[in-house]
C-alpha cells in the first residue's frame, strides 16, 4: 500500500466519508485530498471543509456543479426520454458520471495517484464512479474502502470515529431510518421499512412534496419552451438549465407530483425496492414528449422510443462515458434540432397533464390534412384503399395457403 502517495477523496462530511478519510490516512499512510461536490442536494458543504481541514487535510475542493451538471448531463438525458424498467428517472445514476469526472480531474491536477469512493460493495454507485475513473483516466488506482475494511455496520463505524477523535454530527430528534441521496433532480430512500416491499412507505418520509391528496385544489398552469430539445424558458422567462429545474422542482413539490415506489433490479444482480420524488424531471419528461409529438417524424419518434431502454440502461449501469452512449447521444442530439416550441401543462394533485403544444417553424402537424371536416382535397381518401391492400398481401397469401386441403 506504500505505493499510493495522494488519493482524491469523494467527501461528503458524513459519517462514512469521515471515516473512510481517516482510515485511508493510517491504512495507506498517504496524503488525502478532499472533494466535496453541489449538484444541489441542498445542504451546506461549508462544514465538510471544516471537518477536512481539522483532520489535517491541506487541500480541499468544494465545487458548485449545478449548471455542469443540469447542462451536461440532465438536459441529455431527458431529449432521449430515458426511464429505466419503465419508471425510474435515474437521478441518483446521472450524478455519479459528473462527480467522476471532476475527481479525475482533481486528482490530475493534484498528482494523486489514486481516487476513492465510499459506495459499498452492494450497490450500483460503485460501477457507476469505477467505469467512469477508468474510462477518463485508464491507469488510476481505486481504493474502494467498503470492500476492504471490516467496518460492516453503522455501530462500527461510530466506534471507529470515538475512538480516532473523528467529529461526527450528533443529529437532534429521530434519525432517518432511510438511505438518502439527494440532488438538483431527485431524492431517494432507501433501507428502513422499504425493505419490506409489501409494506407501505410512510407519510413522514417524503422530504420534498406534498401529498398529492393536499395539494391545491386549484391547477397550476405553466408553458415551457424549447429549443432543440431544451426547455430554455419558464412563462415566457428565459432561464438556464439548472434554474430550470429548480423553478420545475417547485411547481411540482407544490402540487404533489413526482413519488414513486418501485422495485429495481441492480446492476449487481439483487433487487432493491426505493422510493424517489422526482418532480422537475417528471414534468420535463411528459412536457419533451408533447413537444417532440408535433415536431419529430413518426419513424424517428418511433427508432428513439427503440433505443430508449438501452440508452437508459447505459446510465443506470454507469457506461456514461461509453462509446456506445456518446454514438447514441450523437443520434439523440441530432434529432432534436427541430424540437421547437411551446408545451402548456396543467399541474393538478400529483398529475401532470398537457393541455397544449405548439411549434412556429417546425411542427408537422397540418389541420388541413388531419380535420374531420371537408379537407378541400388536401388528402384522397380513396389512396387508402391500395395502402392497405398492399400492407394486406402477405397476411392474404398465408391466409388462402392455410385453407387450402393439406396433401397426403
Amino acid at each position: 500500500m506504500s505505493d499510493v502517495k495522494k488519493v482524491v477523496l469523494a467527501y461528503s462530511g458524513g459519517l462514512d466519508t469521515s471515516v473512510i478519510l481517516k482510515w485511508l490516512q493510517d491504512t495507506y499512510g498517504c496524503e488525502v485530498v478532499t472533494f466535496t461536490a453541489d449538484i444541489g442536494q441542498g445542504e451546506e458543504l461549508e462544514p465538510a471543509r471544516a471537518k477536512a481541514q481539522q483532520m489535517g487535510v491541506k487541500e480541499i475542493y468544494i465545487d458548485d456543479l449545478r449548471e455542469e451538471f443540469a447542462r451536461d448531463f440532465v438536459f441529455p438525458m431527458f431529449r432521449a426520454n430515458a426511464v429505466y424498467e419503465g419508471e425510474y428517472l435515474l437521478g441518483t445514476s446521472i450524478a455519479r458520471p459528473l462527480i467522476a469526472k471532476r475527481q479525475i480531474e482533481i486528482a490530475i491536477a493534484t498528482q494523486a495517484d489514486a481516487v476513492s469512493h465510499g459506495a459499498t460493495g452492494k450497490g450500483n454507485d460503485q460501477v457507476r464512479f469505477e467505469l467512469g475513473y477508468y474510462a477518463l483516466k485508464p491507469d488510476v488506482r481505486v481504493i474502494a474502502p467498503w470492500r476492504e475494511w471490516d467496518l460492516t455496520s453503522r455501530e462500527k463505524l461510530l466506534a471507529y470515529a470515538e475512538k480516532n477523535g473523528i467529529p461526527v454530527e450528533k443529529k437532534r430528534g429521530k434519525q432517518s431510518p432511510y438511505s438518502m441521496d439527494a440532488n438538483l433532480l431527485h431524492i431517494s430512500y432507501e433501507g428502513g421499512v422499504l425493505e419490506d416491499p409489501w409494506a407501505e412507505a410512510e407519510d413522514s418520509m417524503w422530504l420534498w412534496s406534498v401529498p398529492p391528496e393536499q395539494a391545491p385544489d386549484q391547477p397550476t398552469y405553466i408553458e415551457l419552451t424549447y429549443a432543440s430539445g431544451d426547455i430554455v424558458a419558464i412563462d415566457g422567462e428565459a432561464m438556464s438549465p439548472a434554474t430550470v429545474l429548480a423553478t420545475l422542482n417547485r411547481y411540482g413539490n407544490k402540487n404533489g407530483i413526482g413519488r414513486l415506489d418501485i422495485v429495481e433490479n441492480r446492476y449487481v444482480g439483487m433487487k432493491s425496492r426505493g422510493c424517489y420524488e422526482t418532480p422537475g424531471g417528471t414534468i420535463m419528461l411528459r412536457a419533451h414528449r408533447a413537444i417532440e409529438s408535433i415536431t419529430l417524424d413518426r419513424e424517428v419518434a418511433h427508432l428513439k422510443d427503440e433505443l430508449m431502454p438501452r440508452y437508459a440502461s447505459l446510465i443506470y449501469t454507469g457506461y456514461w462515458w461509453s462509446p456506445e452512449r456518446k454514438l447514441l447521444q450523437q443520434m439523440i442530439d441530432a434529432s432534436q434540432t427541430s424540437v421547437n416550441g411551446v408545451v402548456r401543462l396543467k399541474l393538478y394533485k400529483g398529475n401532470v397533464t398537457v393541455v397544449g403544444r405548439k411549434s412556429e417553424n417546425d411542427s408537422l402537424f397540418d389541420p388541413a390534412i388531419a380535420t374531420f371536416e371537408d379537407d378541400a382535397g388536401a388528402y384522397n381518401q380513396a389512396d387508402a384503399g391500395g395502402f392497405i391492400k398492399l400492407n394486406a398481401l402477405r397476411m392474404r397469401i398465408a391466409a388462402r395457403l392455410h385453407a387450402r386441403p393439406r396433401k397426403a
